[in-house]
């Protein structure tokens, strides 16, 4: 079978899905797995107040909020869906009229440089943002490449235009985040600069620059440095006004421009994780001349392409919903690595990607689940480079580990688990890694006995974590165990057999955790006893992260067979997927959590959080596959709409995403690192999967309806299914799925 024609997909892509409430995504413009995330900022506010965190921050984890009524400006840099944050890098904003370099209040944008705009006037989509800024009727757009984002300002006649560049602002921040910007204005078109920060990323400078379209007339600075006790003999010069070189923590640039009515001023602005010249050279060679609506087409077509690797005909809030997830999907993990192979690395020096591309972004702890195995058959290369990348950061790191949660040559650390070894894992065991794979292990190996990180001690010696040693004490047992299991997985490819039989022993820890009296994951002591105050309801203190028990005690994506076992076979198993599904959870056992809120939950099980991902396909061990098909299409259905809060909780870097576009298909990798994908209730009519080794796999749903959500038979490739399951080479080798839908489910 040969790839399907191109069709106009990027008309379904719907950027501003996701940017009320939870979703914590991005609106603004950015091409597939790109450095630069141009987009719009709607408020300034701070990680602290009077020392203490300030909870109204974690709205702006993507820097956007839906609800908001103004702009503060468009930065290059953004992550999409996280529930924690940083970036948002060289803020830019257009004015005419009195300058002003504060950026004002929400209540009073008058009052500094913001603006007030409607969604009316506003218009989101693949590689492209536009919007009017009502208070200097201005409009701005914005597109990108790689590592070029590019604006267009349309300006009404004045002779008092300005573009601020505010080098304070950014996500997350703080008093004493940016630790160092440096910038030289090249000519009246051409500036450059780097700016250090330290927040997420504890040691992170971005290189930039930035080109005008027309000369500006005059420049200058702000600088709100607190007074040094030195401050050497730059005095001698008037900083403010027209001086080549400026450096500083708190540092705000102006430039000045006469404007005819409706005159366009245009900015190209590149970013490089190595220099000043890196940067310059990224520019010239992904943006060569001033024609923005070329570079909108390019952007668009480059998503068009990757989009059309799935194509699928539903309704038309269906394609809104898919195209979007795909969209989200293909934002992360970003590109990390100039046009030239340079790219920074965790050691702080440059090094060059030899024969890859290198990325960064990798939320493991959200990502390992569904959004790194959907790229094992959609984006094999890239999967490929992105193994490269966890593998160069082993090398890179002074602690001798694969990534927890990296980006810009930092890990993070956030979260819990190693799941870099899932995805290693996954990506050897499905023939998508090119590179040597022993030493792939080896790295595995070595993370996973990382003693002194996260318990791993404790859970090597004794089998568990003792929940006085950790807050995360279960949920770190579970994830590691699961993790072990996927390194036996590789080790056994591998023929490594004393290393499996090591690592296969390690992933039945979890059972340590399982307390049989209540039938539930629950913190354990040092002394080998279960900890007395316990609510399996509870997210707070029961030792567990973003989660309760009655979520992670099914977290044992690797070994159903012997998780229904201990909980006392398949139907009492199913009773209790019954009741997590139908359960009432009060308000109060989330109440402690920002990631956790009503939109995201059905009954006791939360989709708008992680840990649970998997459980719905769960009945297919239990003997009542029909459940695992009515669930899959009520969440599907109930978690995702195509609409500014139409996500249940936040994307988490496509992960969210990625269990959308599994379960619209038809199946869903419950446990990486097995080849293995678990059948569901399809919601495409159909789709062709255009792969890369140039083969198609076709997924039908004869009889679809919102009706008929149940499957009477499956055929693949003529030949019918009975084990609710089928294999990572049936998709890759090409062919059919095929399941035929009905309204009564088939016991």
């Amino acid at each position: 079978m040969v790839a399907s024609a191109q069709q106009n997909l990027v008309q379904y892509v719907k950027p501003i899905i996701g940017t009320s409430k939870m979703g914590h995504t991005y609106p603004g413009a950015t091409v597939p797995f790109g450095a630069v995330q141009l987009s719009p900022e709607t408020d300034t506010l701070s990680y602290e107040v009077n020392g203490k965190y300030n909870g109204d921050v974690y709205k702006y984890c993507a820097g956007y909020k839906y609800e908001d009524k103004t702009i503060t400006g468009f930065s290059h840099t953004h992550f999409s869906g996280t529930g924690h944050s940083d970036l948002g890098d060289f803020l830019i904003m257009p004015t005419q009229g009195k300058l002003q370099l504060n950026p004002g209040t929400a209540s009073n944008p008058k009052g500094g440089y913001r603006s007030a705009f409607s969604h009316a006037n506003e218009v989101a989509e693949a590689g492209y943002y536009k919007v009017k800024l009502d208070d200097d009727n201005i409009t701005a757009e914005l597109t990108s490449t790689t590592r070029v984002g590019m604006h267009q300002y349309t300006f009404p006649k004045s002779d008092q235009s300005h573009i601020i560049l505010d080098l304070m602002a950014g996500i997350y921040n703080y008093e004493e985040k940016t630790v160092w910007t440096y910038v030289r204005v090249v000519n009246d078109t051409l500036i450059t600069g780097y700016r250090q920060t330290n927040g997420w990323a504890r040691t992170r400078t971005v290189y930039f620059a930035m080109s005008f379209s027309k000369p500006f007339k005059s420049y200058g600075r702000k600088s709100y440095d607190a007074k040094q006790a030195y401050r050497g003999f730059w005095g001698k010069f008037n900083q403010e006004q027209n001086f080549p070189e400026i450096a500083g923590k708190k540092l705000k640039m102006f430039f000045d421009f006469d404007t005819q009515e409706g005159e366009k001023v245009k900015i190209k602005f590149a970013l490089s994780p190595v220099s000043q010249e890196n940067a310059l050279e990224n520019m010239r060679a992904e943006i060569s001349g001033w024609d923005f609506e070329k570079v909108k087409a390019q952007a668009q077509a480059t998503w068009n392409k990757e989009l059309n690797k799935i194509q699928v005909t539903t309704s038309n809030d269906n394609k809104i919903n898919f195209y979007t997830a795909l969209y989200h999907a293909y934002i992360n993990p970003t590109t990390y690595t100039d046009v030239n192979g340079e790219y920074k690395g965790l050691d702080q020096g440059v090094h060059k990607a030899d024969g890859f591309t290198n990325y960064t972004t990798f939320s493991l702890w959200d990502t390992y689940r569904a959004l790194h195995p959907f790229f094992n058959i959609t984006q094999p290369g890239r999967s490929n480079d992105m193994v490269k990348s966890m593998l160069a950061h082993y090398d890179q790191s002074s602690l001798h580990m694969l990534p927890i949660w990296s980006h810009y040559a930092n890990d993070n650390w956030c979260m819990s688990g190693y799941h870099s070894v899932s995805v290693i894992s996954d990506a050897i065991i499905k023939g998508t890694y090119t590179g040597d794979p022993n030493k792939a292990l080896d790295a595995c190996i070595a993370t996973a006995k990382h003693r002194d990180y996260e318990g791993i001690g404790y859970y090597i010696d004794k089998g568990y974590i003792p929940a006085e040693k950790s807050g995360i004490s279960v949920s770190n047992n579970l994830e590691y165990s699961y993790d072990d299991w996927s390194i036996a997985q590789l080790a056994k490819k591998l023929n490594r057999m004393d290393v499996y039989n090591e690592f296969i022993k390690r992933s039945n820890n979890w059972k340590n955790n399982y307390d049989s009296a209540s039938g539930f994951m629950r913190p354990k002591l040092a002394d080998g006893t279960f900890k007395k105050e316990f609510d399996p309801k509870d997210t707070e203190g029961q030792g567990f992260i973003e989660g309760n028990s009655w979520n992670y005690s099914f977290f044992v994506p690797q070994d159903p067979a012997s998780l229904i076992e201990m909980m006392g076979g398949k139907k009492k198993f199913a009773t209790r997927l019954d009741t997590l599904f139908t359960m009432h959870l009060p308000d109060e056992f989330f109440a402690h959590t920002e990631d956790i809120t009503r939109e995201g939950i059905i009954g006791g099980y939360v989709h708008g959080n992680e840990p649970a991902h998997h459980i719905v396909y769960f009945y297919n061990w239990t003997d009542q596959p029909w459940k695992t098909q009515a669930q899959v299409r009520h969440i599907l259905n109930m978690q995702y709409k195509p609409t500014a809060d139409g996500l249940g909780g936040n994307d988490d870097c496509g992960q969210m995403s990625a269990w959308y576009m599994f379960s619209s298909l038809g199946f869903y990798p419950v446990a990486p690192g097995s080849d293995i994908y678990s059948l569901g209730s399809p919601l495409v009519n159909n789709a062709v999967i255009n792969l890369e080794n140039g083969k198609t796999f076709t997924v039908e749903a004869i009889k679809q309806s919102d009706k008929n959500v149940y499957v009477e038979k499956v055929l693949l490739n003529g030949k019918e299914i009975t084990d609710h399951k089928i294999k990572h080479a049936d998709i890759t080798n090409g062919g059919k799925l095929s399941f035929y839908m009905s309204s009564k489910p088939k016991k």
